[in-house]
């Protein structure tokens, strides 16, 4: 792996994805951008190329199509240059489970959670073989918050939380460092694609002070940042909670509480 890892972002055309590609371009990383606007990229990559002198290539695709998704896996198991994957692609669909068309949220769930899997997959093993390298997986806060009432989306964030944790317990002894990365509401287009203005929320981060609040995060191996929490205990917390309850999931019977009639 060289020395300055090129990185491959998805969902590179505009926010949170647009962002990392500017913040790792002034880095001086080389950059692999992949979306589906590729006149946007386009624009992106001439100003950053010009700015900052790293190479960039773009790759045009819906991730949410088997063989384009498959062109951008093939991309990450065969260079060797890339040594980051920004896992950043999703999207929403508004209104409620009952309002929501099944093949919407269908394809909410492809982008979401088998799109990133698959990349992940894609360059986890490679990175593990050169002892080096990071996956970056954009989940959400919305995944540790049923009461937020985003049923699909939810599950999907907590899916890329679930997957972080499990990818890092795994890859950290190879060398490969995973960090989840869960935004709150930020100021992007996937608010008006499912069909909210934003304008009408309080408390919405910048997409800029997400990104460089995540890559804090990056720089000190954190494996889960959240950038508004306050708070860090409040997560460790939660985090003491959980594992405390993994001994008594070994059991050969059920709980007493179980085996008493109301």
């Amino acid at each position: 792996m060289t020395a300055i890892p090129s990185v491959l972002i998805t969902g590179a055309s505009s926010g949170i994805g647009a962002t990392y590609a500017e913040r790792f371009a002034r880095r001086g990383h080389d950059l692999v951008l992949v979306a589906r606007d590729r006149a946007r990229m386009e624009a992106s990559a001439a100003r950053l190329r010009r700015e900052t002198g790293v190479a960039i290539d773009i790759i045009q695709a819906d991730l949410t199509q088997v063989g384009e998704l498959a062109a951008v896996e093939a991309r990450l198991r065969d260079d060797m240059r890339i040594g980051i994957l920004v896992n950043n692609a999703g999207a929403s669909v508004g209104g409620s489970f009952l309002e929501q068309a099944t093949d919407d949220v269908a394809r909410i769930v492809a982008l979401n959670t088998t799109a990133l899997l698959r990349l992940a997959s894609a360059i986890a093993p490679r990175l593990a073989q050169a002892g080096d390298g990071a996956i970056i997986n954009i989940g959400s806060v919305v995944g540790l918050a049923p009461e937020f009432g985003m049923t699909v989306y939810g599950a999907t964030k907590a899916f890329v939380l679930f997957l972080s944790q499990g990818l890092s317990l795994e890859l950290a002894p190879t060398g490969v460092y995973v960090q989840a990365v869960l935004p709150a509401a930020t100021r992007t287009e996937i608010w008006e694609r499912a069909g909210t203005d934003i304008n009408t929320l309080s408390g919405v981060m910048e997409v800029g002070e997400l990104v460089d609040a995540a890559l804090v995060g990056f720089d000190r191996r954190e494996p889960v940042t959240i950038p508004p929490l306050p708070d860090v205990g409040q997560w460790d917390a939660l985090q003491a909670v959980r594992q405390a309850m993994l001994p008594n999931f070994r059991q050969e019977h059920a709980a007493e509480r179980y085996r008493t009639a109301a």
